[in-house]
C-alpha cells in the first residue's frame, strides 16, 4: 500500500469513529439536551401543575371566576412592584382581580427599555409568546418586546438594536435568588401558579400591561425630562389600557 493510500485509509478511519461517536446516542442526547433543555413543557406541568391548581382554585372560588377562566390579564406595576392578576369568564365580561403578587426583583428605573443591555424592564402592552420550562431562572413566560410601538420608536429613533427575551419568570437557579436585568423577578411558588395559569388559559388569551407606576391612581412616577419625546404618548397608552382594570 503507497504512502497515499495510507493516508486516505486513516483519513475515513477517523471520520468513521467521529461519527460514530458523535451520533452515538449517550453523546447526541446530551448535547440536544444542552441546547434545548432536557424537560418539556407537558413534563413541566406535570410536575408542578397539580399543585399549582389547587392553590389558584381558592383565589378564583373567592372572586367569582370560574377556572380556568377565559382570559387573564398581568398587570406589572414598576415602581410597586406588584404583578396583578385579572381575569373573566368569558371576553364580554368586566375584568376582576383576582391576585396579587409581589415583584422581587426588576432592574433599572421607571421608563421605557430602549435598547439591549440597559436593564430597563420595559414598559407598555405585550402578549405572552412561549412558555420555557427550561429557564435559567426556574420557570419564565416570555413577553412580546419589542411590540410594534417599540419597533416603530425604534425605527423613527434610530435605534437598531431594542433588546429581547424579557421574561416573567422565577428566582434565579444558579444564584438561588431573584434577580432582574430587564425582566419582573417573582418567586418560585408564585411562577408555578402564573406558568400553570398561562397554560391554561393559553398565550393567546393572555396579555400584560406593564406600567411605571398605578398610574389609575397618579401619573406615573418618571422623571419625563429625561425620557424620550414620544413617552407621554406611550403613557397615554398605558393609561387607557389600564382603565378596564379598576377595583
Amino acid at each position: 500500500m503507497n504512502k497515499r493510500n495510507l493516508v486516505v485509509g486513516g483519513v475515513l478511519l477517523v471520520a468513521v469513529v467521529a461519527s460514530t461517536i458523535l451520533f452515538s446516542k449517550p453523546l447526541y442526547d446530551w448535547s440536544y439536551q444542552t441546547v434545548t433543555g432536557k424537560r418539556s413543557l407537558a413534563s413541566a406541568i406535570a410536575d408542578v401543575g397539580q399543585g399549582a391548581d389547587d392553590r389558584l382554585r381558592p383565589y378564583f372560588d373567592d372572586a367569582d371566576v370560574s377556572y380556568p377562566p377565559a382570559e387573564i390579564a398581568l398587570i406589572g406595576l414598576k415602581d410597586e412592584r406588584v404583578l396583578e392578576m385579572w381575569a373573566r369568564n368569558t371576553k364580554n365580561d368586566p375584568w376582576t382581580q383576582v391576585h396579587t403578587y409581589k415583584v422581587l426583583a426588576a432592574s433599572g428605573d421607571p421608563g421605557p427599555k430602549l435598547m439591549e443591555g440597559d436593564r430597563q424592564v420595559p414598559e407598555g402592552l405585550y402578549a405572552t409568546t412561549f412558555l420555557n420550562p427550561n429557564s435559567q431562572s426556574y420557570l419564565s413566560i416570555r413577553l412580546g418586546y419589542p411590540n410594534e410601538f417599540d419597533q416603530a420608536m425604534g425605527a423613527a429613533d434610530g435605534r437598531t438594536d431594542l433588546g429581547g427575551d424579557i421574561m416573567i419568570h422565577g428566582k434565579n437557579i444558579a444564584a438561588g435568588r431573584a434577580a432582574s436585568i430587564g425582566c419582573l423577578a417573582v418567586d418560585d411558588p408564585d411562577i408555578e401558579e402564573l406558568f400553570t395559569l398561562v397554560h391554561r388559559v393559553g398565550l393567546e388569551n393572555t396579555k400584560v400591561i406593564v406600567a411605571p407606576s398605578d398610574m389609575r391612581a397618579h401619573d406615573a412616577v418618571t422623571d419625563m425630562s429625561a425620557s424620550p419625546e414620544w413617552t407621554p404618548e406611550l403613557y397615554e397608552t398605558i393609561q387607557a389600557a389600564l382603565e378596564p382594570f379598576k377595583s
